[in-house]
C-alpha cells in the first residue's frame, strides 16, 4: 500500500483527491492538511510515503513545508499538486526536493501515475510542464 498524505487549503479539493485516491486498491489516504504547519505535524504522527501538496496556502505554503519536511523526514516523497504552471513556481519547488509535480487541471490517471512513479523511488512532470 501507498500511504498518503494530501494537503490543501480547499476542504473541497482534499475530498474530490481522496475519492479519487480511495479508487486504486493500492492507495491509502492516511491524512489531511490544510496548511503546511499541520502537513508537517500529519507526516510526524502518520509518516505517510507521499505528500501531496498545494503550493499556495496560507501560514506556512507548500514550498515551505516541502523543506521543512524533507529536512526532519526525507524518506518522505513529495508531489506538488498546484495550479501554478511557470517556472517561478516549477523550479523551486523541484529544487526543494519534491519528486513529482502535477497540474491540478490534469486528468485523474496522470496524478494516479505520478505517485506509482514516484513511490518506485522515480520522478514525475507533469506533461504540460
Amino acid at each position: 500500500m501507498i500511504r498518503i498524505l494530501i494537503v490543501d487549503d480547499h476542504a473541497i479539493v482534499r475530498a474530490g483527491i481522496r475519492v479519487l485516491l480511495q479508487l486504486q486498491p493500492d492507495f491509502e489516504v492516511v491524512g489531511e492538511a490544510e496548511d503546511g504547519q499541520e502537513a508537517l505535524r500529519q507526516v510526524q504522527q502518520l509518516a505517510p510515503d507521499i505528500a501531496l501538496m498545494d503550493i499556495g496556502m496560507p501560514g506556512m505554503d507548500g514550498l515551505a513545508a516541502t523543506r521543512a519536511i524533507l529536512q526532519n523526514y526525507p524518506q518522505v516523497r513529495i508531489i506538488a499538486l498546484t495550479q501554478h504552471e511557470n517556472r517561478e513556481y516549477v523550479l523551486p519547488t523541484l529544487r526543494a526536493g519534491a519528486k513529482g509535480y502535477v497540474l491540478k487541471r490534469a486528468p485523474d490517471d496522470t496524478l494516479v501515475r505520478a505517485i506509482r512513479t514516484v513511490a518506485a523511488g522515480g520522478s514525475f512532470l507533469d506533461p504540460r510542464i
